[in-house]
């Protein structure tokens, strides 16, 4: 199994967690949690605007 990184945050998913978000044009999201997911794509928010995103 392979680790991956949410999309928004970069944490690190531990597998069998978190989900997988597939756009039309064949963009692939990984989130860590609810939270990561609605602030990206029902809020529209910017990832380096957020002051609890790890940055770096």
């Amino acid at each position: 199994m392979e680790k991956k990184e949410c999309s928004f945050c970069r944490r690190d998913i531990e597998p069998g967690t978190g989900k997988m978000y597939v756009k039309k044009d064949g963009t692939i999201y990984y989130f860590c949690s609810s939270k990561c997911e609605k602030n990206m794509l029902k809020l529209g928010r910017n990832p380096r605007r957020v002051r609890w995103v790890r940055r770096g």
